[in-house]
């Protein structure tokens, strides 16, 4: 007998979960369906517990420059096994608030694989098979990580970030194939605590999806902290061994590790039984490095990504985040959209919104913040310059620089600068893109600003505070910063 409910969501991660508390908040009866662990990809094996491990690297380099700051402490070491032990813990307390969480919205959580068997029902295959019946459905199964034929996953030698994660012991060289978000993350945590780490990346600039001026100026940075950069280049060959592995570029050029770490992107995932069964409208998906939420997918990211059949496509959806199929809404990373926990958020409140009965849709995908957590950090919204240019939009950039803030020179993290884009026609701010220490953090406050057409001095900012680049380089696009010169 199958169990009923107003709406179903096939998956737990941040679109997921979301979309099924707003539901149950909006007084619906609701099941959420998740294969793994409560809470996704994000939770899991993603965005938190690699954050956990970039804070303990964090650390370890204030420690190792305390002495600047007339603080001396002697031989800081890494204890990798804490590291870990520690970043298990906040994985798992965090996945038990989250099911609790959820149970205590009165949403019934059912372990196993969801998948559509005819229009309003899904069968759940596992350890407790169920059948459910929904007036609505919510498909949120999130992505997988792109592989390289070429240089295939074996879990050991050639891993993902889903065992770049999990080593058991600190490597003493990684080869990163992909320059983006994943790549630059993971090499700051590795060569932080000692690895030697190389990042290979196709595009002529790490991090391609944002300006030229960022990727090169996080290069010069990661160079600091040991890391080498080749550009433009891709991995051709691979030979492994049991203690190691040879690349080979196509350039003939060979370099080895004991680690390869691909993180060329993410791919959208959806169970094939399902697209079929709700004869699904399928997209080319766009993938989370060498294309931007706001432009149009290219075709090289498509080939790039498709190419595993119905898993490697994203499912078609509207502006109200609905599928093809009557009554069938997908969120997050399944779509192809953004490919970001918050852009999940995002889709989530509008799909919830609409399957119980109201009228919401996604307006701007260029607002949803774009957050790099590497050292310095890289955070953007809006159009930046290049996208400007693509548009042929008529625009003048307000600049501001991290060593001339006073915090900044107090905490000795001097590094970056922020670049506001003004739109001269409308005299709009229409993007903000920022490198530097904190910006992940002031980036919602970016996001709250864009759209204004007066100059920021009317707002106080609190003296000294990091957050006062972002007020010079808003106030510099409009040609009255106090502490910039006079432009020539």
């Amino acid at each position: 007998m199958a169990e009923k409910f107003d709406v179903a969501v096939i998956g737990s991660g941040p679109g997921g979960y979301a979309a099924a508390i707003r539901c149950a908040q909006k007084g619906g009866t609701i099941a959420i369906i998740e294969k793994e662990q409560i809470g996704g990809t994000c939770l899991n094996r993603g965005c938190i517990p690699s954050k956990a491990l970039l804070a303990s690297a964090h650390i370890l380099t204030i420690a190792k420059n305390a002495s600047l700051m007339g603080v001396e402490i002697e031989n800081p070491k890494v204890n990798w096994n804490k590291m870990q032990t520690r970043k298990d813990a906040i994985v798992a307390g965090s996945g038990k608030g989250l099911a609790g969480l959820i149970q205590s919205n009165k949403i019934k959580i059912f372990q196993g694989q969801g998948f559509v068997t005819a229009k309003n029902k899904i069968a759940v295959e596992g350890s407790n098979p169920a059948q459910i019946e929904a007036k609505k459905i919510i498909i949120a199964t999130g992505s997988v990580p792109i592989e390289i034929p070429a240089v295939a996953f074996d879990g050991k030698n050639i891993i993902s970030s889903t065992e770049a994660l999990n080593l058991s012991h600190i490597p003493k060289s990684m080869i990163i194939i992909g320059g983006g978000v994943i790549g630059c993350e993971m090499a700051c945590i590795y060569a932080t605590v000692g690895s030697k780490v190389t990042i290979i990346e196709a595009m002529p600039n790490i991090l391609p999806f944002e300006d030229e001026w960022v990727g090169q100026l996080l290069t010069r940075e990661l160079k600091k902290i040991g890391i080498d950069v080749i550009t433009g280049k891709k991995a051709a060959a691979c030979e492994k061994s049991d203690s190691n592995v040879k690349l080979s570029l196509e350039d003939g050029q060979t370099i080895e590790a004991e680690k390869v770490l691909v993180s060329i992107g993410r791919k959208a995932f959806c169970d094939s039984r399902t697209i079929k069964t709700l004869s699904l409208e399928m997209n080319p998906v766009r993938d989370n490095k060498s294309d931007r939420p706001d432009s149009e997918s290219t075709e090289a990211a498509s080939k790039a990504v498709v190419s595993n059949g119905m898993n490697g496509s994203a499912i078609k959806v509207n502006e109200k985040m609905q599928t093809s199929a009557a009554d069938v809404y997908a969120i997050g990373d399944v779509v192809g959209t953004t490919y970001l926990a918050h852009g999940a958020f995002l889709e989530a409140e509008v799909a919830a919104e609409n399957a119980m009965g109201g009228n919401a849709c996604i307006k701007d995908y260029s607002l949803v913040p774009r957050a790099v957590y590497t050292f310095p950090e890289v955070a953007s919204v809006g159009k930046n310059e290049t996208r400007c240019k693509q548009m042929g939009i008529d625009y003048t950039i307000g600049r501001a620089f991290f060593k001339a803030n006073g915090r900044s020179l107090a905490h000795n993290e001097t590094t970056g600068e922020a670049r506001v884009v003004r739109d001269k026609k409308t005299n709009e701010i229409i993007g903000i893109t920022m490198v530097g220490a904190a910006v992940t953090e002031m980036i919602a406050c970016a996001r709250a600003l864009l759209g204004n057409k007066e100059p920021i001095c009317e707002i106080s900012f609190a003296h000294p505070t990091v957050s006062e680049v972002l007020k010079e380089a808003w106030e510099d696009a409009f040609g009255i910063s106090l502490h910039t010169p006079p432009k020539r």
